[in-house]
């Protein structure tokens, strides 16, 4: 029978792992307890997070308990891991809003059932980060860490070139505190997370051997990655969002509807609890038919995230647009008042206003090179104009490129 590490590595999560064979046994003598740390540098997770999340969810059906941490500690701090420059410094009040958002959305993808011995929880290091005693940390702590081995860490070596400040430094006895407390407090004895995370991971796995002589594991996930090694989850108006209101339940279908070919088995495993049978079925597909894998691939990732009801409704408005049957409830929509008309008519306006564009001039440049269309004719205008009368009734829907569309209405 697999263990919960097997299901995992059968469908693609795994990166790294500390200690594999003593994790291995840890698993297969019974339940354990994990966590995974999301810092609330927005009020949102991202389809970035949903790799570990879905991770976790495999791992809690496996019968393991899952906490959910949420950074709003860590976050006044700001992990250096994979960035160039020193992160935005966010205020008390904005970081605890972001956490309350995140907290709400988490509840969708785990099971928090308190009648279950392995129902999941939700817990902030904010609880024991902000009030620290930074004298006491560091002789209990920071006497643990060699300054020489974390300059030799992935996540600082990048930075330390442009320059990486004493507060960033912390982050890494920060994360590695965080496993410790979770330890002590929950009996949790494996950290889970992106790949990006691993030196900050392995160090949280190591204090808690060094300092309780108990063993401790890290394993790392691989991150969303295309087969040629691009991040996946980005679009041009930016990240695709698990919020609806940040990323549109039809944008979020139609970006995994259009996912080039060789990324669909992969994208199958790793965002659907679709059997590996029937993932290895569709990823075989080939030609035309890859796209009716690519349909359940959408279907399936859509409805775990926004609901049975929105996959409904963003897989038929994706269909009624193929077939040129016209708009309908779940494409994006933007409502324009006959004031705003008056004021404003040009199309390339509009089209940048509701976000298909970063700016008019993108938008104009589009118009140049036969990127924006009104249902399926090229707009060659660069000086197009609306009216009421294109807007009344179901509107009149714009598209740029093959993938993105947009419907335009009067406001009644």
């Amino acid at each position: 029978m697999k263990n919960a590490l097997d299901i995992l590595r059968e469908r693609g999560f795994l990166a790294q792992i500390t200690y594999e064979e003593e994790l291995n046994k840890a698993f297969e003598e019974g339940p354990i307890t994990f966590y995974t740390g999301f810092d609330p540098t927005a009020d949102s997770l991202h389809i970035g997070h949903y790799i570990p999340i879905m991770a976790m969810a495999h791992l809690q059906k496996a019968g393991h308990k899952p906490i959910a941490l949420m950074g709003g500690g860590t976050a006044m701090i700001g992990d250096p891991s994979g960035k160039t420059d020193m992160r935005k410094m966010m205020t008390v009040e904005t970081i605890d809003d972001n956490v309350a958002h995140i907290k709400q959305q988490m509840k969708s993808f785990l099971d928090f059932d308190e009648g279950k011995p392995n129902h999941a929880i939700i817990v902030n290091n904010a609880d024991w980060l902000r009030n620290l005693n930074y004298i006491e940390f560091l002789r209990d702590v920071g006497s643990l860490f060699s300054v020489n081995r974390m300059l030799t860490a992935e996540c600082y070596k990048q930075r330390l070139e442009k320059g990486l400040t004493f507060l960033e430094f912390n982050y890494m006895l920060m994360q590695s505190y965080d496993f410790l407390q979770l330890f002590e407090k929950y009996g949790c004895s494996l950290e889970t997370g992106g790949d990006d995370q691993w030196s900050n991971m392995l160090s949280g796995a190591d204090l808690i051997r060094k300092k309780l002589s108990k063993p401790a594991f890290a394993a790392t996930f691989k991150l969303l990655l295309t087969h040629d090694g691009r991040k996946m989850g980005k679009t041009e108006r930016g990240a695709l969002w698990l919020d609806p209101a940040k990323t549109a339940p039809y944008d979020f279908y139609q970006y995994w509807r259009n996912v080039d070919d060789a990324d669909v088995e992969k994208c199958l495993a790793l965002l659907t609890f679709l059997p590996m049978d029937e993932v290895k079925r569709l990823g075989s597909y080939t030609d035309n038919r890859i796209n009716e894998a690519k349909t359940v691939l959408a279907y399936e990732v859509t409805k775990l995230i926004h609901g049975e009801e929105e996959a409904n409704k963003a897989k038929k408005a994706a269909e009624a647009l193929f077939s040129g049957a016209g708009a309908a409830g779940s494409v994006p929509k933007t409502e324009i008042t006959e004031d705003e008309l008056a004021a404003e008519n040009r199309l390339i306006v509009w089209a940048a206003k509701a976000g298909l564009f970063k700016s008019n001039g993108e938008a104009r440049k589009a118009v140049q090179q036969g990127g924006l269309y009104i249902g399926n004719d090229k707009v060659t205008d660069e000086d197009y104009r609306l009216t009421k009368e294109m807007l009344e009734g179901k509107g009149l829907i714009i598209r740029r490129g093959k993938k993105a569309y947009h419907q335009f209405v009067i406001k009644e």
